[in-house]
This record gives structure tokens, sequence and C-alpha cells, in this order.
């Protein structure tokens, strides 16, 4: 059996521009990069013009050591559409290569449901994610040259909250000292390293506009306090200009393609775990402009992508979703009820049975936002019809069906049932409905989420939590849209706690105001910005021959 790069290394890929064509870009709106990949600006006229295409969001339960294949059941059942003749682009996340290279891999889906040139995406694309690491750690190092030239804005070093950047997982530079050697050298003082996706720039390029959104933004960023407790911003040290120069491209969608030649926009990758988890509001809108229907997915469960998607970026994006796909396995559901991960080939009724209540409580949260939800179950080979079945009749007393689909197999020709019922439901009328309003209190959004969202009982702040919630109402920053960073393996902040938990609270131990970005993060258990490499990461697997054939990659 072929690797997803042996795969896509065999894979007949169109010229871009012929992908392009498909959906009536011009030569005028590609910059390409190279055979087979393009930035896209869309003509201001054509998209001013245009009639919105309808959004499929695909989301899925809380993912684990056994994968889900949500990027692949979002390619393949683009695929699916178009053989449907449904005109069908993808909107996906940039992969970072923090993950490709430790222990989640790429992000391009897999088998004959995969976006290509896949070694091309999952390593350095098109430079977007460099760009954002050097323009992060530009800041960084103009406010440490400020404390150096004299300290102008009277920052208080001990309170500086911007910390420097690396799309690599190197747990060794969370917490570092910088400045050491002599007044030469800068002023001594703690610091550390987030994962580039993690970065506000990343959230912050995720969610403009355009280039002059993205400047706005960007001169909002509060990266410190001075001595008199006040914030300090990127506007306050007068290089948000420089900034968005380093950002100019970056900013531009990406077009790629399926194995089937489906147009893909990948955009942006800011993890969902600890920031906002969606691809770009300028590359859905874009592929909203171009075709009848958009796939798009959100990272992790639904609990974490499918939450800020529907409650964070839906109001910017000024669309809602027509329908909403949930992805389960049934591999997943039995670890979720307690199977033992060396025997998920072996049937197991007992522990399907218990781990359906995981499925059971994304279809609540999802279906409370009155948009029509489907389950799409990716089928494995060593699925029996009678775990098929108990999943499927499990989802029939929810008000909504499950369909099987063997995408990674068969491409897009294992998903057309549940691509016709992703079309037929997506002309009925739904009526949207969002969990919480932006003008709410902190404390009532995160209780809205916990109880609503993830079945508990609500959330419990820390002393420091509480005492920042004060002061952020000083400044107006305690009603801004709430980002849960929590682990994405359980319902609740404790990723041992797997299937559907009740009687639980989430603790946030503290808040990370990010006000370019339009939001508070609130930091929940053990949750960490910068990953750390497992024992044996994916990284040892890899390797490149004479002819630049790379193997491994996954």
């Amino acid at each position: 059996m072929k690797t997803d790069i042996e795969i896509a290394q065999a894979a007949e890929i169109w010229p871009i521009s012929k992908v392009a064509s498909q959906v009536g870009l011009t030569p005028a709106e590609l910059e390409p990069y190279g055979y087979d990949k393009a930035k896209v600006v869309l003509d201001p006229a054509k998209a001013d013009q245009a009639k919105l295409g309808k959004l499929i969001l695909v989301t899925s339960i809380n993912p684990t050591m056994a994968g889900e294949g949500k990027s692949t059941v979002t390619v393949g059942l683009a695929d699916a559409m178009n053989q449907l003749a449904a005109k069908t682009m993808v909107a996906l996340r940039e992969p970072s290569m923090g993950p490709v290279m430790g222990m989640k891999g790429g992000a391009t889906g897999g088998g004959m449901a995969q976006v290509v040139p896949m070694a091309d995406i999952n390593l350095h694309f098109t430079g977007d994610f460099h760009a954002l690491t050097s323009a992060h750690n530009t800041l960084a190092a103009l406010i440490d040259n400020s404390l150096q030239q004299g300290n102008p804005l009277n920052i208080d070093p001990r309170r500086i909250i911007w910390k420097r950047a690396l799309d690599v997982n190197d747990r060794a530079l969370r917490h570092i000292m910088i400045g050491l050697g002599g007044p030469t050298s800068g002023v001594p003082r703690e610091d550390g390293f987030d994962i580039t996706v993690a970065s506000e720039l990343m959230a912050i390029l995720t969610l403009s506009h355009d280039l002059m959104d993205l400047k706005a933004r960007i001169k909002r960023i509060v990266v410190a306090y001075n001595y008199d407790r006040q914030p300090v911003t990127v506007d306050n040290l007068g290089v948000a200009g420089a900034l968005t120069v380093m950002l100019k491209d970056a900013i531009k969608p990406n077009l790629v393609q399926t194995l089937e030649h489906t147009p893909v926009l990948i955009h942006g990758g800011p993890f969902a775990n600890i920031a906002q988890g969606t691809n770009s509001i300028k590359a859905t809108k874009t592929a909203l402009q171009l075709a009848d229907y958009v796939v798009t997915e959100a990272g992790f469960g639904a609990d974490l992508g499918g939450e800020k998607f529907l409650d964070f970026k839906v109001p910017l994006l000024g669309k809602t979703p027509d329908t909403i796909v949930i992805v389960a396995t049934v591999r997943a559901l039995k670890l979720n009820g307690g199977a033992n991960k060396d025997q998920l080939k072996v049937e197991d009724l007992a522990a399907l049975q218990a781990g359906l209540a995981n499925l059971g409580q994304h279809l609540k949260s999802m279906q409370r936002y009155g948009v029509p939800v489907l389950v799409a179950v990716n089928r494995f080979t060593e699925d029996t019809d009678a775990e098929l079945q108990l999943l499927t009749e499990y989802v029939s007393t929810k008000q909504t069906t499950a369909y099987p689909v063997t995408v990674w197999a068969d491409g897009g020709a294992g998903a057309k049932n549940l691509a016709q019922a992703v079309i037929d439901s997506s002309q009925q009328v739904s009526d949207f409905q969002p969990l919480y309003d932006f003008s709410e209190p902190a404390l009532d959004k995160l209780n809205k989420i916990v109880r609503d969202i993830y079945g508990g009982l609500g959330v419990e702040l820390s002393s420091k939590a509480e005492k920042q919630l004060k002061t952020f109402a000083k400044f107006g920053w305690d009603r801004l849209p709430i980002i849960m960073a929590k682990t994405q393996y359980s319902l609740s902040d404790d990723p041992k706690l797997l299937g559907a938990p009740h009687d639980f609270k989430i603790h946030v131990r503290e808040f990370v105001p990010k006000l370019g970005a339009g939001f508070l993060v609130a930091m929940t258990g053990t949750i960490l910005t910068m990953p750390g490499l497992p024992k044996h990461p994916a990284a040892m697997d890899m390797d490149i021959d004479a002819e630049g054939k790379i193997s491994g990659l996954s």
C-alpha cells in the first residue's frame, strides 16, 4: 500500500493557471509561485459583484491518537461535490512545521483525498510562516531596542508580554533569559518563545480583510505595560507600518489543488487549542465569491475549532455556515469509550456504545446553533458492519443522519452520499443563533462555552485571572470575545478525561489579551503555547534521496 507522500508524488498535477480557470480566476489575478501554486489577488470589482456561495463547516469529535481524518474528509467531500456538478472549492489552514516534524504530521488530507503539492504545503510553502515569524521577532527586537535606547515609553521590563516566536516544537525555549553579556547586549530580563501559530500576528493575519485592516490591527497589539501599569502598544512604538510591509505578501491567499483538481485556498494556520483554529477570513471570503459551495474546516474538535468558528469567525466573515459536518471514526469513539489503544482493530461494541456519548455532546452543541448538522463516519477497513450499524442507529436518534465515507481509499467517489446530503441540507433555511453576544461580560461567555459546548458546570478562575479581569475592565477589554486555550483531547481541561464527562469545571489560570486580534485568550489547565517533541519525532522517519525525492513525510 502506498503512503500518502507516494500517492502525492505519483499524482498528475495541473498547472495552477488551469486550476484557477475552473473558478474564473484570470492570469492577472494570480501571482505564481512556480508551476503548481500561486497567490490570489481577486479583482476588486469582481469581488464586489460576486454572490456568496454556500458554506460547509467540517468539524469533528475530540481527536485521539487513532486519528479522525478531518482534513481527509474535507477534501474528499469537496471532490465528491464537484463530481456531482456542484461548483466547489476548499478553504484550509496552512500546516505548521512544528507538528509536521513532531507528532501530528501534516494537514493536507491523506490517501486519495489530499491536497498537492503535499511536500511543499507541509514544509515552506509560499513563505507565509517565515514572514510571520520574522515580523513577530522584529517586533520583539524593537521592544528590547526601546529599552536599550533610554526606554522613552517607560516600559516595565518585568511586564513585557510579547514573546518571541518560532515555527518549531522546542520546549527548551519556553522560558529563557535574554540581554546577558553586559551593557552593549541589552537589558537582561526573562523571556520565552511561542510557536508561530500561537502568535497574535498569525491570528491577525487570518482575521484581516485587507492590508489596511492588517495595519490597523497590528497598531492595537499590546506588547507590554509601563511603570504606571498602562498598556504599551505597537502604535506607541511607531512600527506598525514596518511590520505590515513584512506581511504584504503573506496576507494573500494561496491557491493549490486536490488530487482530483478541485481548487483549494490554503491560508493562515492558528492552532485551535491555543488560538482560533480557522483559516483566514480573506481566503474563505474569496472562495465564497468564486464558487457555489465552499468546504472549510475548523481545527481539532467541535468544542474548540467549531465553537470558535461559529462564535468568533462568523460575525467577522459575515456569512453563517449552511451545513455543519461532524467527522467521527469507530476507533476514536472506542478509545473514548475506554478501549485499549492496541485493540482498536477488534470489534468492541461495548466500548463503542460508551464512547458514543462524546459524539452525542458534539451533536448537541453544534445543533444548538440552528444550522443543519450531519455526521461523516470516516470508515477504516477494520470497522465491522455491527459497529457501523450501532453508530448510525445512535446518530439517527439525534435528529440527523450518519454517512460512512471511504475517501482515503476512493477519493471523491467514496463520499457521494454525504455530498448529496450536504447539497440538499444547504438549501434549507437555517436560523443561526450564536452562543453569546460580544457585549456580554467575559465570565458569562466563559460559562456559556463550558455549559453549552463542553457539557460542564462552568468555570473557576484563579486569583490571577480574577485580578486580570478587574484590570481589563478598566481598559474596556472585559467584553472581548473569548478564545479558550484548552486541551483538544477532552471536553474538559484534563486530557485524560475522555468520553463525555459531567460535573466538571474548567479552570482558567490566566488571560492573555490580544487586542489586535480582538479577543481574550483564556489559558486553562496545563495548556502550553510552545509544544514539545515526542520521544520518537516524525522527523526521525523522514529522508531525501539524491534526486530530491522525499520519504516519510505524512
